[in-house]
């Protein structure tokens, strides 16, 4: 059957997820499916692998708060890392044949600390896209880009705009008289 060339309306998609940090404190369930069949592609080294993801996804919390992200996982040595949104310098979101297939991502935060390596890596997140578009305006926020400046800083701002003003004014009227005393000495000497 051939498609209808009068229907003019486009196909309808469901609305994209959105990105909520006050509820994203766990992975996703789907994190766990996706250690399950990674762990069994190693074959024979199944519980060598798939113990230690278990373990991971079990105990990973998250927290996005105003001032940054924290995340922590671990049974025997537990690992913390709370990141400053001042601090992040590159987001990127990675989503292997696995990931794509249960519908997840991972998407990697990484700082100015000189290291190859992300300092953060957010697994189990199903809207991967949505935290990276939270972090960016975290991110453009704290650095002040997306800010209006309070009433202080505006009135600091204009006090600091009419004092250079005044000190440009007054260095072209310290230039005009020093050229008017070096015409009237040229005039002096033969």
């Amino acid at each position: 059957m051939a498609p209808d060339p009068t229907n003019t309306q486009p196909p309808q998609h469901p609305p994209p997820a959105t990105f909520d940090p006050n509820t994203t404190t766990r992975p996703d369930p789907l994190l766990l499916k996706h250690y399950l069949i990674v762990s069994l592609l190693t074959g024979p080294f199944f519980p060598f692998v798939f113990l230690p993801a278990y373990c991971r996804y079990a105990t990973l919390r998250y927290r996005f708060d105003d001032e940054g992200v924290w995340m922590a996982w671990g049974v025997l040595f537990k690992r913390e890392i709370n990141l400053a949104y001042r601090r992040i310098q590159d987001i990127n979101v990675t989503r292997g044949l696995i990931q794509r297939w249960v519908g997840l991502a991972s998407v990697s935060v990484q700082t100015a600390s000189g290291s190859a390596t992300p300092e953060m890596t957010i697994e189990g997140v199903p809207d991967a896209d949505g935290l990276r578009y939270f972090l960016y305006a975290k991110m453009r926020g704290s650095k002040g880009l997306d800010t209006e400046p309070a009433s202080g800083e505006t009135a600091a701002s204009d006090e600091l705009l009419g004092l250079l003003t005044d000190i440009r004014d007054g260095i072209g009227a310290l230039r005009e008289r020093v050229e008017t005393l070096e015409a009237a000495r040229g005039g002096e000497q033969p």
